[in-house]
């Protein structure tokens, strides 16, 4: 009772500490989680010129865009997609807002009859647009909630491509070309030089002789950062455990195959005899035989060789009927392939037929009304005339047939090869001969068929096969799952590398991945492997195993890359070849103490060249290539003056100026102007949006909200 008392007594104390415990709790929390204080709600996608994207209108947007375009696009490229429309949207309106430009209700009414122009359920008696019709439409619509939501987000949609269009065309009509510029666009085309000069190129000094050092990159990244700045990312490598037959697995497939081929006994549980089973070079039954054991089922149609596996096509065709050819490897299968049938058909049949349809027949139109029975008898009738009277059948084919591919050409199907038509219709014109007329059944109806040609007889054969699927074994997966595993376990103490080479594992590196990328080069989309080594908690060596479609993928974290200036190691097959150009540039300076070209060329046993007629507009050299800074040297020489040493893309070059043709002025550079002034145009479409997307402030939460 004394310890309650005193509780009590400090009951306002001890209220205060569990207070403060309390809130020292919460603000570690919110230390260890500083997004919380530093980051937009996890409710904000993204902001674009101080427009915020919520999540649930961002999502909305992925639903729709995700419908329209189908389940083969994946939910990430969906997202991409719908960002980047987001992201255009925004940029623009930040400048309709300063311009103060809008769509008013008129406008929006002439945009409307346009793109609905040729909608028939807009139109009028006489075929035009009628916006009556619309209104009355639009009008049902909002009885339905979320049919007359898609109407405005169409509208608004019509409107926004409007308003791009309008700010396009305004910043069109702000370009020109002045006469200056005009006067120099025509200098630039019209001054020509001739010049002769000596090439030293770069692929004259070996590239072991150049040595190239670390630190030489890291100053040249320095030197050059505008071009060398590159978004956070994440490096990694990883070993991949496939689930692939082994060499016993695609034996134990061959043995299966082999024992097919044989009669067999099989113990018979019921009757405790042994029963003969037929094996497949002596079934009777090829069709039942073959669906019994085989992955793909039999197709019962005749082939030639050259609808054959092409590796063994000779091997197969040469065989006769009942003989079998296997087991052989096609593909990802193991296959056993035996001649059913020979006969002789022709490659190609011309034929003329009448098509008499019977409810519930394929593709029968909703006033057919016979039954199969009734439209076999007028299918009958319809043989009976065509035989006694073969002139009459355009005329039936245009009262009676439903098939309106062939209707319009007097039921004629021209020629075309075997297997074009169904089955039962293909049999009859290939098998039977020219002249033949009857009757066919198939899912469509009845037909009645005339051959009237057939062309290029060849020996075509009938094919068996029992096809099996090259897969791994149960105890190949269990296998994989054993060496995935111990190579986990091996790698959390040893260094990932050498496991992978002890084991003779291929490591495949994987570096500067993006926030939002969701391929692994080598496994596809893997966008959990992404997502891993972005998380906080992801430190650079971990380690961790993910299932990937066949199998498992060992993935470490090799290197966290911060938004800045590349690092050495991923700039130095792009850095490399350009120092590689200085230094041997510098090599050449040093040696060369020529001040003639005849004297350089005589130095370095090469020749002297020449280049007629070169212009400021195309700086090209015959035997050489495009040299800018070389033939923008030759524009600043007088006739007659020789160059120093220039340091060009392909060589270090000397020159000299053997003419100048100076350009034929003109009364006026108005054409020339007016030239200038569309090159500028036809550039704002292509270059306009991305300069103010990349003056815009634009902040992507899309990794940490819906990614």
């Amino acid at each position: 009772m004394a310890v309650l008392n005193k509780i009590r007594q400090r009951g306002l104390f001890l209220i205060i500490i569990i207070a403060l415990a309390l809130f020292s709790f919460v603000l570690s929390d919110l230390f260890r989680n500083s997004d919380a204080l530093t980051s937009k709600s996890l409710n904000i996608v993204g902001t674009i010129n101080d427009k915020d994207i919520t999540r649930e209108y961002f999502l909305s947007k992925v639903e729709i865009t995700q419908r329209q375009l189908g389940p083969n696009t994946s939910n990430n490229q969906v997202m991409n997609r719908v960002w980047d429309q987001e992201v255009r949207q925004a940029v623009f309106e930040s400048q309709f807002e300063k311009l103060g430009i809008s769509i008013e209700k008129d406008q929006m009414k002439d945009i409307l009859s346009k793109s609905l122009a040729t909608n028939t359920d807009f139109q009028n008696e006489v075929g035009l647009f009628d916006e009556n019709i619309m209104n009355e439409y639009i009008a049902n619509l909002k009885e339905t909630p979320a049919a007359y939501q898609q109407w405005v987000d169409y509208e608004n949609s019509l409107a926004a491509n409007a308003l791009q269009q309008d700010y396009m065309n305004l910043v069109k009509a702000g370009l020109m070309g002045t006469l200056a510029e005009g006067k120099l666009e025509h200098q630039l085309e019209g001054n020509k030089v001739d010049i002769k000069y000596v090439q030293i190129p770069y692929t004259s000094i070996p590239d072991s002789t150049v040595t190239i050092s670390k630190s030489d990159i890291s100053n040249y990244i320095k030197r050059h950062s505008k071009d060398y700045e590159v978004e956070e990312s994440r490096n990694l490598h990883y070993v991949e455990f496939k689930e692939v037959a082994s060499v016993e697995d695609e034996n134990a497939i061959k043995a299966d195959l082999e024992l097919l081929l044989e009669d067999r006994l099989v113990y018979n549980e019921v009757t405790k005899t042994n029963d003969t089973v037929v094996g497949f070079r002596k079934t009777q039954d090829n069709e039942a035989f073959i669906n019994s054991h085989s992955d793909v089922k039999f197709v019962d149609r005749f082939v030639t060789k050259s609808n054959l596996p092409t590796a063994v096509a000779d091997s197969i065709y040469n065989l006769n009927v009942g003989e079998i050819y296997g087991p052989y490897k096609d593909g990802q299968t193991f296959k056993l392939t035996k001649i059913i049938a020979e006969k002789q058909l022709p490659d190609s049949v011309k034929v003329r037929h009448i098509l008499i349809p019977f409810v519930g027949a394929a593709s029968a139109a909703p006033d057919v009304t016979q039954t199969e029975a009734e439209a076999k008898v007028t299918a009958d009738s319809v043989l009976a005339v065509v035989k006694s009277n073969p002139s009459k059948f355009p005329e039936l084919v245009e009262a009676l047939s439903s098939d309106q591919g062939s209707k319009a050409n007097g039921g004629r199907y021209d020629w075309h090869p075997y297997n074009t038509m169904v089955p039962e219709f293909r049999d009859f014109e290939f098998e039977g001969k020219t002249g033949d007329i009857g009757v066919v059944k198939t899912a469509f109806g009845f037909h009645i068929i005339e051959i009237e040609g057939q062309k290029n007889k060849q020996r075509m054969i009938k094919v068996g096969t029992i096809s099996r699927e090259i897969e791994p074994s149960e105890a190949t997966i269990d296998k994989v799952f054993r060496d995935a595993s111990n190579f986990e376990i091996a790698v959390a103490n040893k260094d990932f590398q050498e496991v992978a080479t002890e084991n003779n594992y291929a490591l495949r590196p994987v570096n500067s991945i993006k926030i939002l990328d969701e391929s692994i080069p080598g496994l596809g989309n893997q966008r959990s492997i992404v997502r891993w080594t972005f998380e906080d908690a992801t430190k650079v060596g971990d380690v961790k195993r993910f299932n990937i479609p066949g199998g498992y993928a060992i993935v470490q974290l090799t290197a966290k890359n911060k938004k800045g200036l590349m690092n050495v190691e991923d700039a130095t097959a792009t850095v490399l070849p350009k120092l590689r150009k200085e230094k041997k540039a510098q090599i050449i300076r040093e040696r060369v103490k020529a001040t003639s070209i005849e004297d350089l060329a005589a130095a370095e046993n090469t020749t002297v060249k020449t280049a007629a007629a070169i212009n400021m507009k195309n700086p090209t050299l015959s035997g050489a290539g495009k040299e800018g800074l070389v033939v923008g040297t030759a524009f600043g020489l007088k006739e007659g003056e020789t160059s120093k040493l220039i340091d060009g893309d392909k060589g270090v070059y000397m020159l000299q100026v053997t003419k100048i043709t100076p350009v034929v002025e003109l009364d006026s550079y108005q054409a020339a102007a007016n030239r200038v002034g569309q090159q500028k145009i036809s550039t704002v479409n292509s270059k306009l949006y991305n300069a103010l997307k990349e003056a815009s402030e634009i902040e992507d939460n899309r990794a940490k909200t819906v990614q």
